[in-house]
């Protein structure tokens, strides 16, 4: 194990204790950028009330986005094992192809998709569905951004899942006098849950510290998320690196927190 505690111990304990430490510091009085330091809360307290908004912005479209792409899915990695398992191959390329693409192009390329003189929206204002006469630097934009480059991390571990359930099983809901839903619900969920527990949390942390896809498909106000603020404190603003690690260090303990109680509330096994 010491080549793996090693690992752990140099490219993640070591930053996170630096991240706390700079989290704590204070400005230096009369050198703007400069710090000491100390152990200042107030940071903290700065972190959580200016950009409240952001965090609980980031937290609500993480939320939104892990819903939808387990709604999506569900009934794809569903019929790849048990519907159309002919086209499986075909089916888990066309899931896994985007990660051949950089990030930052396939959410420009989703930027060009819902411009305002595209097919989509243009359709939508025909149709009189477009109230505010745009798709883009909106939050529908940056929800939509975030499913789509995050879907993935949800058909995977729900693909894994599925697949290992006999298919007997189902047989026997259905001899036992069982509807399809009552199969569905009384044998396929519970055996996915698996799937959907680890699924879950592949694509809420992630997407919750994303900034890129609010950065690009976003506007200047009202759909920023907290990663954005990080940046730019980190970046743009002259002695904000205290402020950038508090934000950081409270994203990821909010987060830690919400995976103890998933962890409690449905076992680790549920995560294997």
């Amino acid at each position: 194990m010491a080549p793996g505690l090693l690992w752990l111990l140099v490219f993640f304990v070591a930053p996170v204790v630096q991240l706390a430490s700079v989290s704590l510091q204070s400005p230096f009085p009369g050198y703007p950028g400069y710090y000491y330091r100390d152990v200042n809360v107030g940071n903290y307290v700065v972190a959580l009330t200016q950009f409240a908004p952001q965090l609980g912005r980031s937290l609500l479209y993480a939320a939104i986005a892990t819903v939808l792409c387990l709604a999506l899915a569900f009934p794809l990695a569903y019929t790849m094992v048990f519907k159309a398992p002919r086209w499986r191959g075909l089916i888990m390329v066309l899931v896994v192809a985007p990660f051949f693409t950089s990030f930052l192009l396939r959410t420009i390329a989703w930027r060009q998709i819902l411009a305002d003189e595209g097919p989509l929206a243009s359709s939508l204002r025909a149709l009189h569905l477009l109230p505010g006469g745009h798709l883009t630097e909106t939050a529908a934009a940056v929800v939509a951004g975030l499913t789509y480059n995050f879907l993935p991390f949800m058909v995977l571990p729900l693909y894994a899942s599925l697949e290992r359930v006999d298919p007997t099983l189902l047989e026997a809901g259905a001899d036992l006098y069982g509807s399809p839903w009552q199969t569905f619900q009384r044998v396929t969920a519970p055996l996915a849950l698996p799937g959907v527990m680890a699924g879950t949390l592949l694509t809420f942390i992630p997407a919750a510290g994303d900034y890129v896809n609010a950065e690009l498909l976003g506007s200047e106000h009202g759909t920023k998320m907290v990663g954005n603020v990080i940046d730019a404190q980190f970046f743009r603003v002259i002695g904000g690196y205290p402020i950038a690690a508090a934000l950081s260090f409270t994203l990821m303990a909010i987060i830690l927190a919400l995976v103890v109680v998933q962890v409690r509330r449905f076992g680790t096994e549920h995560l294997t």
